[in-house]
């Protein structure tokens, strides 16, 4: 059956090579069966169609039959997938990321029962995986390198431990994660990187990197209170303040608490974060700590000494409390990495780690951009703002 000519303006010698749509993109047009077999139209210059050759597509859901269609020269093309392409590739999405660490875990011999079943059964050769991860390191240097619009009142800061294979050890690597609210209320993450630990200069460098990419803007900052961290954010974010996890100020007071009575303590200290002001939340634990004095003074001290952190929000409006005291934004992401990570187990090395991570990032934030609402109002706190002179001046 003869095939169409292509179009005038065109020459014969060129049109086996250009063929419909130009030399390295062939137009086609395809479909799938219902048996998985997916049939590729080809359009070439003059020629006669050749029957078909068959190939194999390993996709993240099972290995799939191709029938491409060639002509009598042997030509054949196609936009579905690219020359010699044995397996899917979608450079932006976990879904490669997670392949690719898994495909990385059977090349280096990484022991573990479900890379098997991860991989469909099929091996990849080196220069597949190679190739695969240069273009997903480019896609997701972009997403973690890009500059940053605007200002960001809120940012919430924490850290995640992986396990990663390096030098023949497995190590400890801390993933540090970002995330900012800006000023519309829209939820961004703004940063991801791999570090030894939590570190004074491993916080500051992070920082340092968010703040030449253009974070400004900073009303209050998030973090638990890691000796590191906390140093790091008074050197480079000076003009917020900062505000320490209610759970994690819990936590650290149960191990000065008596197991005896301290359960009932640390409830009642829950009580003090629902209280809707810094003075109603003062005046509650005076009266508290006066009543523990006797029976629980190292917990008294230590309360003194680190709760007046946990009560930057109640400076925030009230609306904004519940979602400020806490890195609740954080969680679900957290959960999905964690979830996800879990699979690995160990990570070959230190990129595969960072790369399937800031894909997950990646996609969290995708999915926080396209969502219409926002999270918290922002114009409550640009209201109190303004609020705030007008007071002062009266």
């Amino acid at each position: 059956m003869p095939i169409r000519p292509p179009e005038s303006g065109v020459s014969s010698a060129d049109s086996q090579a250009v063929g419909f749509g130009g030399a390295s993109d062939r137009k086609v047009a395809g479909g799938q069966e219902t048996e998985c077999r997916v049939e590729c139209v080809l359009l070439i210059g003059p020629g006669y169609r050749y029957g078909y050759c068959k190939r194999h597509l390993t996709t993240r859901v099972d290995r799939i039959e191709l029938r491409i269609p060639q002509d009598r020269n042997g030509a054949s093309g196609t936009e579905l997938f690219e020359r010699y392409e044995r397996s899917e590739r979608r450079p932006a999405g976990f879904a490669v990321a997670n392949v690719s660490a898994l495909m990385q875990m059977q090349v280096h011999g990484v022991s573990t029962r479900k890379v098997a079943k991860a991989l469909c059964g099929h091996g990849f050769s080196a220069s597949t995986i190679s190739r695969i991860n240069a273009k997903l390191d480019a896609e997701l240097g972009k997403f973690a390198e890009r500059r940053l619009e605007g200002s960001f009142p809120y940012l919430i800061l924490d850290a995640r431990y992986e396990k990663v294979r390096e030098d023949g050890v497995v190590r400890d690597r801390a993933v540090l994660i970002a995330v900012g609210v800006d000023a519309a209320g829209r939820r961004q993450v703004l940063g991801v990187e791999l570090a030894e630990g939590e570190s004074h200069a491993s916080w500051r460098r992070f920082l340092e990197s968010l703040r030449d990419r253009g974070l400004c803007g900073g009303v209050q900052v998030v973090s638990d209170d890691h000796s590191g961290l906390t140093k790091a954010i008074r050197e480079v974010v000076p003009e917020a303040v900062r505000q320490q996890y209610c759970v994690h100020f819990l936590r650290n007071a149960r191990a000065h608490s008596d197991r005896r009575s301290g359960d009932g303590c640390l409830k009642e200290l829950r009580w003090i974060h629902d209280r809707p002001s810094v003075e109603e939340a003062r005046r509650d634990l005076a009266a508290r700590l006066s009543r523990w004095q006797e029976s629980q003074p190292k917990l008294c001290d230590r309360v003194e000494e680190t709760i007046e952190e946990t009560f930057a929000f109640l400076r925030l409006p009230r609306q904004h409390h519940l979602r400020m005291r806490s890195t609740n934004m954080l969680e679900r992401p957290d959960e999905e990495i964690k979830r996800r990570t879990k699979v690995v187990r160990i990570f070959p090395d230190a990129r595969s780690c960072l790369r399937l991570v800031r894909a997950l990032c990646a996609e969290t934030h995708e999915s926080w951009m396209e969502d219409d609402g926002r999270c918290p109002d922002m114009d409550l706190l640009q209201e109190q703002r303004r609020a705030g002179p007008r007071k002062r001046a009266a």
